[in-house]
């Protein structure tokens, strides 16, 4: 099978697996679970069999021709192909933990739809390498999270699907907004026309700060963060492709497409955005220090560690935008692992608030191990994973001679400790008067899966850093 071929079946795998998926649902629950799950791990494989492709330095690229004389232009490269394999593969995880989650509600069908499109989205938008297409899945996976969010139905959670929604459309109308004015300036929406254009000249500072306000929006960060902890109130296996795998990640994918492989705006927005990713990464962990829902201290994580990986390449060295794509992995395993045992617990002692548990260590500790496997991770602590992207990140800044900013950071990586040692101790340790037993067997396989992936991303870090280091010197034009 040649690369072009692959290139197109991971894209489209996901996408036509959503509908099968729907089919079989009217057929099945066993068969549309099983279409869910093989779609999703087709795309992975698909995106994981590029690698070698990428590593000779093949240029892969495939434009398909649609109705109206439109074109899908996508193409593959190291940065494209590390996070569709890093999302589809904590995508698979989850689908797989939602056999577990899910078949207690209604609606199911619609929610597998909704999971393996979202998925299918976020591989169209990685691959593509035209402004109007990734817009497209761009606003794809708006649609599908707001029905996710908003999965429960009861109004209150419909209101709190609505304002996600409402905020990351409007943000995406100012990046639209962003990619017309390069159009304007280029006459193409085709990202390798415009990196050759704007290589001999200057990018308007107007529609760096609409494309920016799209990515904020989108990554969830202050002050556009408010509704990602409101989202909470979505299914965890929701929450967890949501706020680790993809949603939120997608921003910060395309801050590095279009701020580091595509342009290279000026030497100012390289002082703004380390401040505004500082800003976020200390309020929302103080946020999260002082909340007492369970989901809300993890999705205000979310918000801090996001700016990390923002940090990482906003600074523009080499050594940040490393730490940033090897964040941009760990954070997706270890705090993918966070939401999906926040769900266990949820599920089984019927409440978010941290207040009413303890002791469920001693009826959960498999959960529990798991929980605090993925903490260290998200904490920086050695030897998991997180330690050496967060030791890269704050390299690059102090380094970088941004040394006010790394200190902020250093204070937010404090915090970080603080409160999810705060939610481990009062959630699994101490006495509780409710003494649930462990999650069904699929989804505590799921969270331990992630746990030790992320433990094993750390004793193993030379295999994913070689990836991301040639990533890398793509990206920078090394």
């Amino acid at each position: 099978m040649n690369n072009e071929m692959l290139l197109i079946i991971a894209v489209s795998s996901a996408i036509i697996g959503s509908v099968l998926t729907l089919l079989c649902g009217w057929v099945s629950a066993k068969l549309r679970n099983a279409c869910a799950l093989i779609s999703v791990i087709i795309s992975f494989c698909a995106s994981a069999c590029l690698i070698p492709a990428i590593y000779a330095g093949n240029q892969i690229t495939v434009n398909i021709a649609i109705p109206l004389g439109l074109n899908i232009a996508l193409s593959a490269d190291g940065l494209a192909v590390f996070m569709a394999v890093c999302s589809s593969f904590v995508g698979a995880v989850i689908v797989m933990y939602s056999f577990g989650y899910i078949r207690h509600y209604e609606n199911q069908n619609e929610y597998y739809f909704m999971v393996v499109l979202f998925l299918g989205s976020m591989m169209g938008l990685v691959y593509s390498c035209d402004l109007i297409i990734l817009y497209l899945f761009w606003e794809i996976t708006a649609i599908a999270s707001w029905r996710l969010i908003g999965f429960f139905r009861e109004k209150e959670y419909v209101l709190k699907a609505d304002k996600a929604f409402m905020i990351t459309l409007g943000g995406a109308s100012f990046m639209l907004v962003g990619f017309l004015l390069l159009y304007n300036e280029v006459g193409s929406f085709n990202l390798f026309i415009i990196k050759e254009y704007f290589a001999a000249n200057p990018v308007p500072n107007l529609a760096v700060s609409l494309i920016l306000i799209g990515i904020l929006s989108k990554s969830a960060t202050l002050p556009f963060h408010t509704w990602l902890p409101d989202a909470g109130v979505a299914p965890s296996p929701v929450t967890a492709l949501l706020y680790a795998a993809i949603l939120v990640k997608i921003g910060v994918y395309v801050f590095a497409r279009l701020f580091i492989v595509t342009l290279v705006p000026q030497e100012i927005w390289f002082t703004i955005i380390p401040i505004i990713a500082a800003v976020s990464a200390l309020v929302s962990a103080g946020a999260a220090l002082v909340e007492n829902d369970m989901k809300r201290i993890i999705a205000y994580s979310t918000v801090s560690q996001i700016a990390f990986i923002i940090l990482g390449f906003s600074i523009g060295s080499d050594v940040g935008i490393a730490g940033a794509l090897l964040y941009i992995l760990m954070h997706g395993l270890a705090k993918g692992g966070l939401f999906l045992c926040a769900g266990i617990v949820e599920q089984n002692t019927h409440t978010k608030d941290i207040r009413n548990m303890g002791g469920l260590i001693s009826t959960m500790p498999v959960t529990a191990i798991s929980f605090i496997a993925c903490a260290f991770s998200v904490m920086g602590l050695p030897p998991f994973g997180g330690f050496f992207s967060k030791y890269l990140i704050f390299s690059s800044a102090f380094g970088e001679g941004h040394v006010y900013i790394g200190i902020v950071f250093l204070v937010g990586a404090i915090l970080t400790i603080m409160y999810l040692l705060r939610l481990f101790n009062t959630v699994f340790l101490g006495e509780g008067a409710n003494m649930p037993r462990e999650g069904s067997f699929i989804m505590v396989a799921s969270v331990v899966i992630l746990a030790v992936v992320s433990l094993l991303g750390g004793i193993y870090i030379r295999y994913p850093s070689e990836f991301v280091l040639f990533t890398v010197k793509q990206m920078v034009g090394l």
